[in-house]
């Protein structure tokens, strides 16, 4: 699914409000969800799971057209666990 058929699907849901206030919103939460994990935080949202950063150390990586060794530095990525709310409503849905 992508933003737009999220913002679409939730207008649906919500037909009060208009495409662009419910874009806002969307833009809004993720916003601050990135702004957290800019500051360190961590962003639990329950039923649906967490999110955090963590550091990947620098390493030798391999260019995938060459082949040839390449340093990869460290650096911050995003990370997400989904929760258990989450996960037993994938099953359900998927009929496990």
């Amino acid at each position: 699914m992508t933003k737009s058929e999220l913002v679409y699907q939730l207008n649906q849901t919500f037909p009060d409000m208009s495409l662009r206030q419910v874009e806002k919103a969307i833009d809004g939460i993720f916003g601050e969800i990135v702004t957290a994990l800019g500051k360190g935080y961590r962003v639990e949202l329950r039923g649906f799971g967490a999110f955090s950063v963590r550091y990947r150390d620098r390493r030798m990586g391999r260019n995938p057209r060459t082949g040839e060794k390449v340093k990869v530095e460290g650096k911050f990525v995003p990370f997400f666990k989904a929760g258990k709310g989450l996960r037993d409503r994938m099953n359900i849905l998927r009929g496990k």
